[in-house]
């Protein structure tokens, strides 16, 4: 409540607060490490780096399906009909949703399980 007090009074001991907060640095330590991530993505990387057995898929929707980016708009029914597994279309559609969002990305070396 007080606080909201200085707010609405428009005291200058606040506002000088928050302009020379010295306890926020407000920017982040970045790794300049080499990036661990796959630079071109293609069918293949992409399920591989999926894993969970979804590179035993890689012929057929390189075939019938083509590159990356029509993979990631198919919808589940064409996957279906492509004779793909219901777990294996589901972690697809997962994996692509999220590299859509680019909260996933295939690494470049493989994971050790």
């Amino acid at each position: 409540m007080a606080l909201w007090r200085q707010i609405q009074t428009g005291s200058s001991r606040l506002s000088s607060y928050f302009t020379n907060s010295n306890h926020v640095s407000g920017i982040a330590n970045f790794s300049t490490k080499s990036s661990h991530y796959i630079v071109k993505v293609g069918i293949p990387e992409f399920l591989n780096g999926v894993g969970r057995g979804l590179g035993n898929h890689v012929e057929k929707l390189e075939s019938e399906i083509g590159d990356l980016n029509k993979l990631l708009v198919t919808r589940t029914i064409k996957l279906k009909r492509l004779g793909i597994p219901c777990k294996d279309r589901k972690l697809i559609l997962k994996y692509a949703h999220k590299y859509r969002l680019g909260l996933w990305r295939p690494r470049a070396e493989p994971v050790k399980s």
